[in-house]
């Protein structure tokens, strides 16, 4: 007998029927800019499409995610001024909490409202940290302010709190900070496996950010799994209730591991740079941006992320209605 697996594919319905991976707007999460003073979107010109937003853009996204049936949306903060400390970013009145109390008073509990919660917009220096005497990110006064970061956030209305700034012991830290608070209820996601990675270019200038050097003493070597799957099982065993591969594309292998490994719900970013990737090559009319997107979100999915964080989010679900 000879085989045919090509009879499942002979059209689109068979192939959807036994399609073994399948994109929904519940796995999806939409990261958003919130620039603090605009008072109107700001374009972020290495990444079409994405605009810093106001404080009145960002609950109108964040309606049109509930009406597309999106999982949730991500707010990162960019303030006006910053300092050595990231003393905004604690600030219930600074633009992170206050874009968190608008969004999250707009939205309720149709949409999983995400925080950053790392230092790095925050800080003169760019550093996810504080530095000390030397210059270098000081790990547990850093962990500190992560905490008061994380209860601010969660009493702005934060669902979940993602530290993402790769610091030893941060999930610990800010479970015992927010239980000690009563904010039980607020999901830790971790940046888990966050590598240093060239593909964050785009993501700098959305968030202006002021960083000189690199951050290659706190963030993972991209040479490197078997350090990440510790990471995973540390962050686990500290209290975080998912974890995050960062970026997701290029680093479908962890992905997978880190979906075979965990005992929560695996989250995987796909970052500026890959989405800009994307955008570029389809501009030069060297793929189609829609069948790309979709590929690479798919690919994602399949690697075993069960939440993908994408700046196509609303596109895949306009696309694929």
């Amino acid at each position: 007998m000879i085989e045919r697996p090509r009879r499942l594919r002979q059209n689109p319905v068979l192939r959807s029927l036994v399609a073994e991976t399948r994109l929904h707007p519940r796995d999806l999460v939409l990261p958003v800019f919130v620039g603090e003073g605009l008072t109107e979107p700001r374009p972020i010109t290495s990444m079409p499409g994405v605009d810093q937003h106001t404080l009145e853009s960002v609950v109108e996204v964040a309606h049109r995610c509930v009406a597309a049936g999106l999982g949730g949306i991500m707010l990162f903060g960019v303030p006006q001024e910053k300092d050595a400390t990231g003393s905004g970013a604690i600030d219930p009145d600074g633009i992170l909490n206050v874009a968190l109390r608008a969004v999250r008073d707009a939205v309720g509990d149709d949409l999983v409202v995400m925080a950053d919660t790392c230092l790095d917009e925050f800080t003169d220096h760019g550093h996810c940290g504080v530095l000390d005497e030397h210059g270098r990110v000081d790990n547990d006064a850093t962990n500190l302010l992560y905490a008061e970061m994380a209860v601010a956030q969660a009493r702005a209305g934060a669902h979940v709190v993602a530290p993402s700034g790769m610091m030893d012991g941060q999930v610990a830290v800010i479970r015992e900070a927010l239980d000690a608070e009563g904010l039980t209820d607020t999901v830790i996601l971790a940046y888990s496996a966050k590598y240093a990675s060239a593909f964050f270019g785009p993501f700098r200038e959305a968030v202006q950010s002021s960083l000189q050097g690199d951050r290659r003493t706190y963030q993972q070597d991209p040479a490197n799994i078997v350090e990440s799957l510790r990471e995973i099982d540390l962050d686990i065993a500290e209290g975080a209730d998912m974890v995050m591969v960062k970026p997701a594309m290029s680093y479908l292998d962890v992905v997978a591991a880190a979906a075979e490994r965990a005992s929560v719900p695996v989250v995987a970013y796909q970052v500026s740079g890959e989405y800009s990737m994307i955008h570029a090559a389809a501009a030069n009319g060297w793929i189609d941006l829609r069948a790309a997107a979709i590929e690479s979100l798919t690919s994602i999915r399949r690697a075993g992320a069960q939440v993908v964080l994408t700046y196509f989010a609303l596109d895949v679900t306009e696309w694929t209605a």
